[in-house]
Parts: C-alpha cells; sequence; structure tokens
C-alpha cells in the first residue's frame, strides 16, 4: 500500500477501511450475507448459492478473510468457511462508530 501512504493513518482508519474494501463488492456482500446465516458453510456451497466460478468465488473469499471477517479451517479436502464473530463484532462497532460520528447540517450544500 505504499502508492496510498496507509502509514500516514491510524491503525484504526486503515482497519475501518479494510472492513470497506472488504465489502465494497457485490459478490463479498452476498457471501457475507449467506455466512451470516449459517452456521459454517463449505466453498462449494457457496459455488451453488451464487453465479460466479469457483475460482471468482475463491478470490473473493481470500479478500474476505485477509481482512479478517471470516475465516476458515480445512476439511479434508475442502474448506470450510464461517463468520469471524470477533471481528463480525468489532467491524460492526467501527462502522456504526464511523456513520454515529456525522452530526448534520442543515445549511451544508
Amino acid at each position: 500500500m505504499g502508492a496510498t501512504k496507509s502509514y500516514e493513518f491510524s491503525a484504526r482508519e486503515n482497519k475501518l477501511a479494510r472492513y470497506a474494501k472488504a465489502m465494497a463488492h457485490p459478490a463479498r456482500v452476498a457471501i457475507l450475507k449467506l455466512l451470516a446465516t449459517k452456521a459454517t458453510c463449505q466453498c462449494g456451497d457457496i459455488v451453488d448459492e451464487l453465479p460466479l466460478s469457483q475460482s471468482t468465488i475463491s478470490q473473493h473469499l481470500k479478500e474476505l478473510k485477509e481482512a479478517g471477517l471470516i475465516k476458515g479451517e480445512i476439511d479434508g479436502a475442502k474448506v470450510c468457511y464461517c463468520i469471524n464473530d470477533k471481528e463480525w463484532k468489532a467491524a460492526q462497532i467501527w462502522i456504526n462508530q464511523f456513520f454515529n460520528s456525522y452530526k448534520g447540517c442543515d445549511e451544508c450544500c
């Protein structure tokens, strides 16, 4: 991330940006919605649910895992994915705090 100068921003701002980036694609939002409704989910199940190829789903899962929003466990030849409870709750708090920080402006643009 050298060109973005992310080191110039706080750890909290960088983490919030990672959450936002992870959720910035409709496929990743759909994956998160799917995982949120199940206790666990295998990658093959996700492919069956969404109109995307296995390789595309895998790339989206990688992005979500790097952001910490999901976790995966190897089960034989398959990887089972689920919501990372701790990170999910942190993301919810941080995103809510971010939106709640807006004070409003009656005389703005």
